[in-house]
């Protein structure tokens, strides 16, 4: 999954990095995804993936509260 969002990104997906260059937040998130994969036997990775995973679904759905101007609760 963090292996496809990294493309996405090159196709024109909002970042939470928007002082950051495209091919910058492409490359962290290529980053990303080889360290899950090279420490997905010691489980670590996997561990990493769904954090990583979770922190995509929270930055998504803070960005749609934003748009659609609807108040957060905490």
């Amino acid at each position: 999954g963090t292996f496809v969002s990294a493309f996405t990104v090159l196709c024109g997906a909002r970042t939470d990095l928007p002082d950051r260059h495209v091919c910058c937040v492409f490359w962290l998130n290529i980053a990303a995804a080889l360290i899950q994969v090279l420490t997905a036997i010691v489980m670590v990775g996997w561990i990493m993936s769904i954090f990583w995973g979770m922190d995509m679904v929270i930055l998504a759905s803070d960005q749609s509260y934003k748009e659609q101007g609807i108040p957060q609760q905490l």
